[in-house]
């Protein structure tokens, strides 16, 4: 079968499940997404490595990692490999000096070693065409066709953005303080970039 290479597009609050989150994965060269609800741990995982963060202490990924790497096994890449029942299933594709091995993960946790690693992430067309929804030229979804592709859109959308536009700068600066101290790096992405895109104007 062949494999469609996907990287990390985006990662928001998911609106259709509470206390979830949303990791949204994108056809590399091509319109197609692909959303995939994550639990607010992996989140932080996943969120740490995409923005080259230092928490103060090493989260279960990094040690992961680290224990990877201190063996000589190298991750070359992830699968998202099935789909049933709304859940997917992946594979991390390990290799030593002296096999290659597939193991089964959680695809959160397989992204979020994916990042650390640097290696490519991939699905099969099956999957995508399944689950994934089809963006526009512009980068926009168009109007769902069904009420699967409704709720895929709604797992694209930051619930938390309108909030942080009708706070001040000084009420940003010390709200990103706040959530970097108990380490929720995801709001502090949210912040971050709606500072910045202040800065920008």
């Amino acid at each position: 079968m062949k494999k469609i290479e996907l990287e990390v597009v985006a990662l928001s609050h998911s609106i259709t499940q509470t206390h979830s989150y949303a990791v949204v994965l994108g056809e590399v060269n091509g319109l197609r997404r692909l959303p995939i609800v994550i639990g607010g741990f992996e989140a932080q995982a996943i969120a740490v490595a995409l923005e080259k963060m230092n928490p103060s202490r090493p989260l279960t990924h990094d040690l992961m990692k680290n224990f990877m790497v201190a063996f000589s096994i190298d991750l070359h890449e992830i699968i998202i490999s099935d789909l049933q029942e709304g859940i997917f299933f992946s594979k991390l594709v390990c290799s030593s000096d002296h096999d290659t091995v597939e193991i089964d993960s959680r695809t959160s946790d397989a992204i979020a070693l994916a990042v650390r690693f640097g290696c490519p992430i991939y699905t099969y067309e099956n999957i995508l065409s399944n689950a994934g929804i089809v963006m526009d030229e512009k980068g926009k979804a168009p109007a769902p066709a069904s009420e699967k592709a409704e709720m895929a859109g709604a797992v694209i959308t930051e619930s938390t953005g309108n909030d942080l536009k009708s706070m001040s700068i000084e009420e940003l600066n010390k709200l990103l303080n706040e959530v970097l101290e108990s380490e929720d790096y995801v709001k502090a992405i949210a912040i971050r970039d709606e500072l910045n895109s202040r800065k920008n104007k």
